[in-house]
């Protein structure tokens, strides 16, 4: 099944979002919306005074033409990828169905 979109979702360190939208936006995305969050993995979670504290995560999520999707993926590798302060991992999925850009009407994949 061909797909026209694609959702990428970014995990970044707090403070990192700009960092991400300006990496995609490079690489030809329009625009994405910033989620806040809080990491689960043993390794981000530290103890303050017998209290465990998860490190703050912010999501980028981002919309992007399917033509797109492997640039934007490599230019956030290199822009906020694990082995830069954001400490970024990225994926995409696919999406079925797209409305509010463009024409306004679902575009089917």
């Amino acid at each position: 099944m061909s797909h026209t979109h694609e959702c990428i979702l970014c995990i970044v360190n707090a403070g990192f979002s700009d960092d991400v939208m300006d990496a995609a936006k490079s690489a030809g995305a329009r625009g994405g919306t910033v989620l806040h969050a809080r990491g689960t993995g043993a390794r981000e979670a530290e103890t303050f005074f017998g209290i465990t504290v998860q490190e703050e995560k912010e999501i980028v999520m981002i919309l992007v033409e399917a033509e797109i999707k492997a640039d934007v993926l490599h230019t956030l590798y290199h822009a906020v990828g694990l082995n830069t302060p954001g400490q970024g991992i990225a994926f995409s999925l696919p999406v079925d169905e797209v409305v509010g850009i463009g024409s306004g009407t679902p575009e089917k994949s």
